[in-house]
Formats: C-alpha cells, sequence, structure tokens
C-alpha cells in the first residue's frame, strides 16, 4: 500500500498560501498607489488654493498699488522732517537743500522698490511669503527691537496658542462628554435646557468678554481686567503660572461661554442619530454592556464631524482673536494684527495670513487621513479596504 503524501507538510509553502500572499501583495502595492496619488491630488490643489489665498492678501492689503502713494507721501513728509530738524541742513542754500532731500527720498523709493510696477512686486511678494521669507517690518518690531516679521509672529504665536488652545480644549472635552450623557436622557429638562441655551452662542466671545470684566472686573473685583500676566511679573515658575492663569480665567470663560452650548447641542444630535441605527439596536438585543456600545457603535462613528469641527475651530482661533484680544489687552496675534492694520504695516498683516494659511491646508490635509482612521467606512480614491 503506498503512502499518501500530505500537501500542507511536503514543501514549505503550498501553491494557495504562495498565491494569497502575492495577492496581499498586489492589493498592498494598489493601496500604497492609490494613497500616493491622492496624496499628490490634495498637495497640489492645497497649495494653488493657498497661492491664491496669499495673492489676494497681498493685492487687498497693498490696495492693488494704491498704499504705495500713501507710502511715498510718508517718506516725503519723515526726510522733510529729518532735514528740518539736522542743524548742519540749515546753513545750506535751499536748492542744495532740495537735492539732498530728493537724493534721500530717491534712495528709500529704490529700497522699497517703489519705482517698479505693483504687479512685477506683487509676483515677487507672492513667492517670498510662500517661501516664508516674510521680511522685515515697515513700522513694527519685537519686544527684543527685531524688525523681522517672523520673529514678531514667533514672538506673539505662544500667547495666542495658549489662550485659544485651552479654551477649545476645555470645550471640546466638556462637550463630548456632556453630549454623550444628554443623548441618555433625550427629552428630559436638562436636555431641554441645554436646547433653550444653545442659540446664545450667536454672540461672540468678546460680547461676553465684556460683561464678565464688567462684573468680576470692577463690580466684583476678583480678576484682572486684562493683561497676560501682573505688572512686574512674579518671581519663581510657579507665581508666574499662578499670575498666567489668573489673567486667562476671563477670556477663557467668555470663550467657553460663546462655544458650549451649541456644541453640546450640535454632538448630542450626532450621538443621537447614530444611537438609533440598526447596529446598534443589535448590539443592545445581543446584550453587550452600554459603554462597549456607546464607545464602539456611537462615539466612533461621530468622531469624524467632531474631530472636523474642533480643528477648524482651532484654525478659526485667529479671525476671532482679534476683538477678543483687543477686549482682554492679550498680547497675542490677534493684538498684532490689530496693531500692524493700524499702522499699515503690511509685511505683518501678509506674514499673519502667510502662517494662517499654512496652518489651515495642513489641517484640511490632516482631516483627510483622520477620515480614514476614525471611520473604517471611510475609502480612498473610491478604493476597497
Amino acid at each position: 500500500m503506498s503512502q499518501i503524501e500530505n500537501p500542507a507538510t511536503s514543501s514549505p509553502e503550498s501553491p494557495p498560501s504562495k498565491a494569497a500572499g502575492r495577492n496581499r501583495t498586489r492589493q498592498l502595492v494598489r493601496d500604497l498607489r492609490r494613497l500616493a496619488v491622492f496624496s499628490g491630488k490634495r498637495l497640489v490643489a492645497l497649495f494653488f488654493t493657498v497661492v491664491i489665498g496669499v495673492y489676494l492678501t497681498i493685492f487687498i492689503a497693498n490696495m492693488g498699488g494704491q498704499i504705495d502713494e500713501l507710502r511715498l507721501a510718508q517718506i516725503e513728509n519723515e526726510v522733510a522732517e529729518e532735514v528740518r530738524a539736522d542743524p548742519a541742513f540749515h546753513d545750506l542754500p535751499s536748492e542744495r537743500r532740495e537735492e539732498l532731500m530728493e537724493e534721500r527720498i530717491q534712495m528709500e523709493v529704490e529700497r522699497l522698490r517703489l519705482d517698479e510696477p505693483f504687479l512685477v512686486r506683487s509676483v515677487d511678494y507672492l513667492l517670498q511669503a510662500l517661501s516664508l521669507d516674510l521680511g522685515r517690518a515697515e513700522e513694527m518690531h519685537s519686544d527684543a527691537g527685531s524688525r523681522q516679521v517672523a520673529q514678531i509672529i514667533l514672538e506673539r504665536l505662544p500667547a495666542t496658542v495658549l489662550l485659544f488652545g485651552t479654551a477649545n480644549l476645555l470645550v471640546f472635552f466638556v462637550a463630548v462628554f456632556a453630549a454623550l450623557s444628554l443623548s441618555r436622557r433625550y427629552g428630559s429638562k436638562l436636555d431641554r435646557s441645554v436646547i433653550a441655551l444653545a442659540p446664545s452662542s450667536a454672540a461672540p466671545a468678546w460680547f461676553y468678554g465684556i460683561f464678565l470684566v464688567l462684573l468680576f472686573s470692577f463690580m466684583v473685583p476678583l480678576f484682572p481686567s486684562g493683561g497676560m500676566v501682573s505688572a512686574p511679573p512674579p518671581e519663581g515658575g510657579w507665581a508666574y503660572a499662578a499670575s498666567v492663569i489668573k489673567h486667562m480665567a476671563l477670556p477663557v470663560a467668555a470663550m467657553f461661554i460663546a462655544q458650549i452650548f451649541i456644541s453640546i447641542y450640535s454632538w448630542r444630535t450626532f450621538f443621537l442619530i447614530h444611537s438609533s441605527e440598526d447596529y446598534v439596536e443589535m448590539a443592545r438585543a445581543k446584550g453587550l454592556p452600554n459603554n462597549l456600545i456607546e464607545q464602539r457603535y456611537i462615539l466612533r462613528p461621530t468622531l469624524s464631524p467632531i474631530v472636523t469641527s474642533f480643528l477648524l475651530m482651532l484654525i478659526g482661533l485667529w479671525s476671532g482673536a482679534i476683538i477678543l484680544e483687543q477686549v482682554f489687552n492679550w498680547p497675542g496675534l490677534g493684538t498684532l494684527l490689530f496693531e500692524a492694520i493700524g499702522h499699515r504695516d503690511t509685511p505683518v498683516i501678509i506674514g499673519s495670513v502667510v502662517i494662517f494659511a499654512y496652518l489651515l491646508a495642513i489641517t484640511v490635509f490632516v482631516l483627510d487621513f483622520l477620515y480614514a482612521v476614525l471611520d473604517p467606512r471611510v475609502r480612498i480614491e473610491g478604493g476597497q479596504k
């Protein structure tokens, strides 16, 4: 009787397993190719969006070249004041003084390239901005005395990130847990109260900030009305941190009040929609614990819109920072942009918008991949998982 050889032990890897391995490899290559194509298309589209946004900012900030006339008039006034204030020019003939003034004016015009067409300069400004060569400020400077726009922005950036990042993180976590809790108590008094308070988020944070300052800084003086730290700054790390936290209390509270109710209402609606899905009812019928159902079948599918809302809220902090930081005299990017507009300091204005545009583009690019991680139903370029 002949012995029958076992195919599973006749070779290290049987033909079916080799075919399966080749199929997995080909599928991985196709997935990587789709990912590369998708990433390339998104990067190109976002790059052109940034280019258009930055160029429009350059064009508008310079008023289509009309701001050059204001700069020329400002240069003439400054040179005339310097000549009148310098005693060495008093004994010169009037014609000589005029010649020297014209020479100084011409040197300044050439330095600022005001003798070139604005369209030519605007393209150069665009290329410099896209390469993050933000240049020098015309009127403003950092606390250290630097005229470099990058240094001026970097000096103010931590204050804004600290204030708005703290407020938005607080809103995010409180709103998620409160919305999840309200979705279990649909129709309760607390649920109806949150719905009734949701329209209060129509008022901006600075609106609530004014009332908080009046109430807790003047009527009941518990917190400082403005600034980032006491003057003079306290010595020691803990004392300095305590002073910063005390100064942050009112602006953080203003942003929290302005965002919390609409966030809870919006995210509670997402939770209610997903809690009534068939697969959630099936999970309940199987007897799975409520905590597991909420985490796996309700919370995870809703994370994509929630994270999108949160990240775009973080990026949008610059637009709301101008007035709020003015109300609380907070030394951040909003105050910087307000001062730059007042001084007509175009490089600082453009630099702020360039940084914002890059942050927005990066956020949108990252969101596309977060969708695939957070929600398995999302596909890239129509592929299959």
